[in-house]
Order: structure tokens, then sequence, then C-alpha cells
């Protein structure tokens, strides 16, 4: 996921900041829990909508929650990729390893493949870094490059 993708999702729960009883702030409880700290209202974010129909349903498929909560297919599977939340037991339904191709319940890679990742993940990161911090002393001027063009008159 780039920068620019990470910036558009921030929001991708909606979680609440207004009251829309009283107008007031939203602080967050938990879960996905917001109350209200003037008139004690509770509402949820997609994850608080979702994680309470599962725990009332359990085994329920993506589509049987996106259409009693509201919230979209691709956010649930987002939640199973960030391991938010996890397939139940003897489902029919299953993700798969991005690296191997193995069924697993939560997450992006199976257990056999998830230090290769982490490695992977910790290399792109490093170079990420690298590249961004190029020009802040990482490289070395040469030569007339990046000397000073004019001197003060004393």
């Amino acid at each position: 996921m780039n920068l620019i993708t990470e910036f558009q999702d921030i929001d991708v729960y909606h979680r609440p900041t207004k009251c829309p009883e009283c107008g007031g702030i939203m602080q967050f409880k938990g879960c996905g829990e917001y109350r209200c700290e003037d008139c004690r209202y509770v509402a949820y974010d997609d994850y608080g909508k979702v994680r309470n129909y599962v725990e009332k349903h359990a085994g329920a498929t993506a589509a049987q929650v996106a259409e009693a909560t509201g919230v979209k297919q691709k956010t649930i599977r987002q939640m199973l990729k960030e391991s938010r939340l996890e397939i139940a037991e003897g489902s029919n339904s299953f993700m798969k390893c991005e690296m191997c191709g193995a069924s697993i319940r939560a997450g992006r890679v199976c257990s056999k493949c998830e230090p290769a990742y982490k490695k992977a993940m910790a290399e792109k990161a490093t170079s990420r870094n690298e590249k961004m911090m190029a020009g802040f002393g990482m490289d070395r001027q040469r030569g007339e490059e990046g000397a000073k063009r004019f001197e003060r008159e004393k």
C-alpha cells in the first residue's frame, strides 16, 4: 500500500467524531465503541458494528455481515487482513496466504511464511526510509556541487 492510499484510507472505518444527537465530541471507549462526552450517546465505527454482529451471529459470511451492518465487504476483508477479525473455525469461507496460497483464517500470510514476510516488510521499510532521507547528509557532495555560490561582503 503506498503512502497516498494510506492517507486516503485513514477513516476507512468511519469513526464517529461528532455526536449525532447533541453535536458533542465522541470519545473512543474501545472495541469500536464511542460515547458522547455530553449526552452519553453511544455510537460504533464499522469495526464495532461488524464485531457486535459477528459476536451474536457466529459463522456469518462477509456478505451476510455486510448486508446486516451496512459495512462494505471490502472493509470487512481489510479487517480480516489486519487480523482485527478471524474467520470462524469450521467455516466454509477462507482466505489464502499471499505468499504460498495456504488457507488461513486471518492476516495476510500463514504461520510458515510469516518470518519471511516480516523480513521482506522490514527491508521494504528500510529501503523507503533511505530513499526519503536522500539529500539529508546520506549522500556526500563531490566537487563543486553544493559549494557556496556567493560570499558575503564584510
